[in-house]
């Protein structure tokens, strides 16, 4: 006799859950096509970059939320359907609609790039075979977060319910699975910390007062 597998998934602590997708979660204070011009200029005003053309498709599936009408609304969720997996296909950068995205965040490059995170920042750089999602299946819940000005080196693997802090680096293909703090780069399997921003700023001014 077959038994059945065990569902070991746990649950969300309160406040991990992630969002239902059931509203806009664009940027507040701007509208839809303001983001797309924003977005453009950050890709170099240039319409060949896929990291425009993803973050066009991930803006449109949170604007559709915005229409209430559900007739309309479904034709809009099969567009966003479409494009969501043509991104994954042509280019292999998957980003959902779910994923909170801050402004002037920049894609580089394309080719095996998932973006299953909590919420990326503002002015945050990603670059190529970048992965960020859950570090064990039994906590689907558990996805990071990227602060503010985060930039992101190639093949950097960063997972689980952390938070890398406002200004910092990840190098290229670092493994990050506990909290990074702000303004320090961070490198290596696992990941730790190899320079802090502030000790640097702070040396440098001690030796301009001593010149």
């Amino acid at each position: 006799m077959s038994v059945a597998p065990r569902d070991e998934t746990v649950p969300p602590p309160p406040g991990k859950a992630l969002p239902r997708g059931d509203r806009n979660c664009n940027p507040d204070g701007m509208g839809f096509w303001s983001l797309v011009r924003e977005d453009f200029r950050t890709h170099a005003r240039s319409v060949m970059e896929p990291g425009f053309w993803v973050l066009f498709v991930h803006r449109f599936g949170n604007k559709r939320m915005d229409f209430r009408f559900r007739p309309f609304r479904a034709v809009l969720s099969l567009m966003y359907s479409i494009g969501y997996f043509w991104c994954q296909w042509v280019w292999g950068i998957k980003l959902s609609y779910v994923v909170k995205v801050g402004r002037r965040v920049r894609i580089w490059h394309q080719s095996g790039m998932v973006f299953g995170a909590r919420e990326i920042g503002d002015d945050v750089h990603l670059r190529q075979n970048t992965t960020l999602g859950v570090a064990t299946r039994r906590e689907p819940w558990a996805k990071p977060t990227l602060g503010d000005r985060v930039e992101v080196g190639a093949g950097a693997v960063i997972v689980g319910d952390i938070v890398v802090g406002e200004d910092s680096v990840v190098g290229a293909n670092a493994v990050v699975t506990k909290d990074v703090p702000p303004r320090v780069m961070v490198g290596g399997v696992p990941a730790r910390i190899v320079k802090r921003f502030d000790e640097i700023e702070a040396g440098e001014g001690l030796s301009e007062a001593s010149a």
